[in-house]
Order: structure tokens, then C-alpha cells, then sequence
């Protein structure tokens, strides 16, 4: 595993310097009327929100587990300067509903990400997935290779995630308490606002206190639209296809240069499967965030932008 410190070779922040944290400035997200830039997209009769915009080489991007297309804001405006920049709610997440049938797994989603690229007219594209998602890309990567032009894993599940014997207990538990556990999720979203406003609440809410290394020192506007997501219909199904799925032995068929990015303090998904997910994958390499937890595009945007771009020119 190789840590990169790119103080060294380029003007971008030291990936370890502790004041670079969260955006920097106004983000330029704050001023874009997204829905301008949505449409729905309808596969076998299952609709799927797609925001788009920009023009130029298709860059594609997949939330993970307790997201929606906002999780990259800090990147879609950045990128679409010179991209055309795709994110995606996967069903069951943000406003893509559950799917009608079928149910939620990694090779469902997949394919799901093939087909929406025939509906698109891309033939190829570069596909930067985190966590679910970055397991779901690189599935994606593995079975429908011409796809995928280059690849990037932002702390991705599919390793130490597979049988995880705590997450089977919590999906366990999530399951029986399925009810209140929902209500909880709806209650904190519909008061995002009020969750932004006040760091010491965000502290206090578990979710963006496990994501996140220091959630208070995030923007309000990126809070509030971080926690509208958390009421997600799909959430423990996709606990349960991150955790049942195993595609260790088959990584090594990942043809595409593959970057990984991961947070060395993430609670998530271990920080050390970098190392292993770089050892299976064939020309890949890993960069890891020192003071970040699973989040490292929202987290550190700036470094994390300049490090994406850095790897598409090459």
C-alpha cells in the first residue's frame, strides 16, 4: 500500500494537513438548480433518478449504503467542467424507488448500471463508486469490462465486509426493530435543517458521527442534505447484499486502471482492505486519507478532487 503525500509532486493540500477539512470556500453547488439537471430513466418499468450534466468523457458516480446522488455534490459541478458528469440513485435509495422485483443485491445492481448506460447511449465511461458503491463498480467492472474505462473505490464493502459477524447482528437486530428504526431515520431527516444548524447535534446523531471523522466541521448546507438521505426504504436489504456476496477470488479480472481511496480512521469498512483490494486488483493503486473517516469525498473534497483529476488526465 502506498500512502501518497502529494505536497511533494503537485500544489494539491498535504492529504495528512488537519486544517484541510471539508469544502473550502463557497461550494460551487450552492448556486446550481439541480432540477434542472434530473430526469428519470426507465428500465424494465422501474424508474431510476439520474442526475446529469456538463459534456465531454462520461464520469459516472454510485453512493454507497447511506447515500443518494448528493453525496457528490463537491465533485459533480467540479467535473462537469470538462465531463459529463452522471450520478445515480441506485433503487431503494434517494428518490430511485425500491425495485418492484428482483429484491437488492450487488450483481441486481450491476446490471441495473449496464443497461442505464445502454438507455444513456454511453459505451464506456470512468466510474467512481463508494462503498456499496464502489463494490457495485467494481462487480460492474468485472462482468461488463467494456464499460469501464478507468475505476475508482472510495472505500469500498466486498472484503472484510463479506459474513461480518457484528453487521449480521446488527442487520439482525435492524430487522426486529425494523419499525422504529425507520421512524428514527424519518424523524432525523425530516429535521435536517435543525441537525445542520447545530454542531453538537451532529456529534450526537450516530450516522454522520460514524461517517464522518468531524462532522461538526462540515458545512450546515452539506449536512442537511447528507441527512435527508438517511431514510432510505432500501437500507437494510443493502446491508444484507453488502454482507452475503463474496467476489474476492474474481477481483483479479478487473482489467481497467483502478484507483482506491479510503480514510485511515474509517468506522465503517476497515481501512486496511486497501491494501488487500490493491494487492488483488491488477494495476491499481491506493491512496489513504490520514484524519478521515468513510467519507473522503465529502470530507476532504478539495484534495480528494484534484486526486480524481489527476487520475483521469493520465
Amino acid at each position: 500500500m502506498n500512502p501518497i503525500d502529494t505536497a511533494s509532486s503537485s500544489p494539491l493540500p498535504r492529504l495528512d494537513d488537519p486544517s484541510v477539512y471539508g469544502p473550502q470556500g463557497r461550494s460551487p453547488w450552492l448556486d446550481v438548480d439541480w432540477r434542472a439537471h434530473q430526469r428519470w430513466v426507465i428500465l424494465d418499468g422501474q424508474p431510476i433518478n439520474v442526475i446529469e450534466l456538463g459534456s465531454g468523457p462520461p464520469l459516472v458516480f454510485i453512493h454507497g449504503l447511506i447515500g443518494r446522488w448528493t453525496h457528490w455534490m463537491e465533485q459533480l459541478t467540479v467535473f462537469a467542467e470538462s465531463h459529463r458528469v452522471i450520478a445515480v440513485d441506485l433503487p431503494g435509495f434517494g428518490d430511485s424507488p425500491l425495485p418492484a422485483r428482483g429484491g437488492i443485491s450487488v450483481p441486481i445492481y450491476a446490471r441495473m448500471l449496464a443497461r442505464l448506460m445502454e438507455a444513456l447511449e454511453l459505451s464506456a465511461a470512468a466510474f467512481v463508486g463508494h462503498s456499496m458503491g464502489g463494490f457495485t463498480s467494481g462487480e460492474l467492472a468485472i462482468n461488463f469490462p467494456e464499460r469501464v474505462e478507468r475505476l475508482v473505490l472510495v472505500s469500498p464493502a466486498g472484503l472484510s465486509t463479506y459474513n461480518d459477524r457484528r453487521s449480521l447482528q446488527m442487520v439482525a437486530q435492524a430487522r426486529r426493530f425494523k419499525g422504529i428504526f425507520n421512524t428514527y431515520h424519518a424523524q432525523v431527516a425530516a429535521h435536517a435543517g435543525l441537525f445542520a444548524r447545530h454542531p453538537r447535534l451532529r456529534r450526537l446523531e450516530p450516522t454522520t458521527n460514524i461517517v464522518t471523522r468531524h462532522p461538526d466541521r462540515l458545512p450546515a448546507a452539506y449536512v442537511a442534505e447528507f441527512v435527508r438521505g438517511l431514510a432510505a426504504p432500501g437500507f437494510i436489504d443493502g446491508i444484507e447484499a453488502n454482507l452475503s456476496y463474496d467476489y474476492r477470488e474474481r477481483l483479479g479480472e478487473i482489467a481497467c486502471p483502478t484507483l482506491i481511496v479510503w480514510g485511515r480512521q474509517d468506522k465503517v469498512v476497515t481501512a486496511s482492505d486497501a491494501e488487500l483490494y490493491e494487492r488483488l486488483i491488477p494495476n491499481s493503486r491506493s491512496v489513504i486519507f490520514a484524519d478521515t473517516g468513510h467519507m473522503a469525498m465529502i470530507e476532504r473534497p478539495v484534495a480528494f478532487n484534484g486526486l480524481l483529476e489527476e487520475f483521469l488526465s493520465e
